[in-house]
């Protein structure tokens, strides 16, 4: 069955591949979690189900903080909330774009990925970042609306107003442009292993 089978099928939008962007305990838990952690935790999880019972690939980005931070390497906060399985892969990474300086891009074209479900956070860094670049490198990608989060903006110059959480994600969305897929939420995303080419 195509992608495009499978989309009418369950009334959705379709991925071949789940990236899940620094789900790493020191934001999704504890102290210094984004607001709205637990929602976020329920949406990721769920891709991840739906993306491991349909047997699609699952990459995990991880993220590499400088010393002292809370995502420093082999530190709690470090570790990844969500483990990955055998055969699932996880990318290190020291930038916000997680194909810089990464083979994500290998990991994705060896696995025939051409559309890819992406989670995770900060909205307006990490996961816009690599959204960005995995559609200049012709991916689809897929995002819903629930499955992002970052931290509050604190005001700024100017005057302006801290900005809450939730709309600086909304705004995150929003620069990405006409190119990416956005749904309401992860229940509208399905998963099918890519068809091999032709």
């Amino acid at each position: 069955m195509t992608n495009d089978a499978v989309s009418k099928a369950v009334g959705g939008d379709v991925a071949d591949a789940l990236v899940i962007v620094d789900v790493q305990r020191a934001f999704i838990s504890g102290p210094e979690a984004v607001p709205g952690h637990v929602d976020l935790q329920r949406a990721v999880g769920l891709l991840l189900q739906k993306a491991r019972s349909a047997g699609v690939p699952v990459i995990f980005l991880q993220n590499d903080g400088p010393e002292g931070a809370v995502d420093e390497p082999e530190t709690d906060g470090w570790q990844l909330f969500f483990a990955a399985k055998s055969g699932e892969v996880v990318v290190r990474k020291r930038h916000d774009d997680g194909f810089d300086g990464t083979d994500l891009e290998d990991q994705l074209r060896a696995r025939k990925v051409e559309t890819i479900a992406i989670c995770g956070m900060l909205s307006e860094m990490c996961l816009a970042a690599t959204a960005r670049t995995a559609m200049a490198k012709d991916f689809t990608v897929i995002l819903a609306n629930d499955a992002h989060a970052t931290y509050d903006v604190p005001p700024g110059p100017g005057r302006s107003p801290m900005v809450p959480a939730r709309l600086a994600a909304r705004a995150a969305e929003w620069s990405l442009g006409d190119e990416i897929v956005l749904t309401d939420a992860v229940e509208d995303i399905a998963f099918a292993v890519a068809s091999p080419s032709a």
